[in-house]
């Protein structure tokens, strides 16, 4: 059996995708690589094709009809066979040393006795023509090297939540907690890094800069300008995070902060885009996400709306929404992001 399943969505990717697998191929015969083809029409299919028929016995390339990012990982979810399981978007890569350390330790883990449920590593902004590489780590905030709770988990901090990028989980958490990520929508990418969170009872950091987040082309779903063109897709899936959040009882204060926060920074980014586009039918879809997170559940959108973050991006007032603008664009210089 496989140590790690990776699962690698492409779309129209022959253009980056052959040095994403080929970071991936590193790994060697551990690592279970799943090219989810999802309905590319240039030369997506033959490139993954070829990379199966050179390693049979690492590769297995996937074909389906367009499902979008979300139906790939779903793809790759149910035909996964290694114990553990990562998602790679096909323009990022990662880190040959830092791979065998991960490698080594879910070894590790796998011939003990204790179960853990998720694994996390840091990541880089590889941002186009940026000069210093922007690191996310998470050593100030998680005991490293060892297994831990979430009652020793340390505040994050609303600059270092817990991507997907990060996240290596358990395979069968994946299929215990029922994640069915929505088709045909971007940014899904932030359900995978919160719907399993309530089963996770297990994890363990290694201080080591793994993933390689590749920031850059215009047409990425992160570039601010595809952001606000697809702001319903960013809405649906923060109501989904906002719904999922309501659903859940007696999670543990620290898990509950933990999500709470992360529903918190979503919040803010849908907010500042729709301010950001400056049209008045987009600002009052950021009034009505508001009103919707009060309706689902008024308790944490009195915690969400009277913090530092709500008081402002809730705000219907221009002043108001000029200092959120504001202070999203000097987070965006000192942090890297798109």
């Amino acid at each position: 059996m496989k140590i790690l399943s990776i699962a690698v969505p492409c779309y129209n990717s022959e253009a980056y995708m052959e040095k994403c697998i080929d970071s991936l191929l590193v790994g060697g015969e551990e690592v279970e690589i799943l090219i989810v083809d999802d309905g590319s029409k240039d030369g997506t299919t033959e490139i993954a094709d070829r990379y199966q028929e050179k390693y049979p016995t690492i590769v297995k390339a996937i074909h389906q009809e367009n499902k979008g990012h979300g139906g790939a990982v779903n793809t790759g979810v149910e035909n996964a066979t290694g114990l553990y399981f990562k998602v790679v978007d096909s323009d990022d890569w990662v880190k040959p040393e830092a791979y065998q350390k991960i490698l080594n330790v879910l070894a590790e883990v796998v011939r003990g006795p204790k179960t853990l449920d998720l694994l996390i590593s840091n990541y880089v902004y590889e941002k186009e023509g940026a000069k210093r590489k922007r690191v996310m780590r998470y050593a100030k905030s998680l005991p490293e090297g060892r297994f831990f709770g979430w009652d020793e988990a340390k505040a994050l901090g609303k600059t270092h939540y817990l991507l997907m990028h990060s996240l290596i989980y358990r395979t069968s958490l994946l299929r215990e907690c029922g994640m069915k990520l929505p088709e045909h929508t971007f940014y899904v990418d932030n359900l995978v890094a919160f719907i399993p969170l309530p089963y996770v009872k297990t994890m363990y950091y290694l201080d080591v800069n793994f993933y390689r987040y590749f920031i850059g082309r215009a047409d990425q779903s992160v570039n601010e300008k595809v952001m606000i063109g697809r702001i319903d897709q960013q809405i649906r899936v923060n109501k989904l995070m906002i719904d999922y959040l309501g659903e859940q009882k007696g999670l543990s204060k620290h898990l509950r902060k933990y999500m709470i926060s992360y529903l918190t920074i979503i919040m803010t980014v849908s907010s500042v885009m729709m301010m950001r586009s400056g049209t008045e039918e987009n600002l009052e879809k950021k009034n009505d996400l508001w009103r919707y997170l009060k309706q689902e559940d008024a308790a944490d959108y009195f915690r969400i709306r009277h913090g530092i973050f709500g008081t402002v991006m809730s705000s219907k007032s221009k002043p108001g929404q000029k200092i959120a603008v504001y202070a999203y664009k000097v987070a965006q210089k000192l942090y890297g992001f798109n």
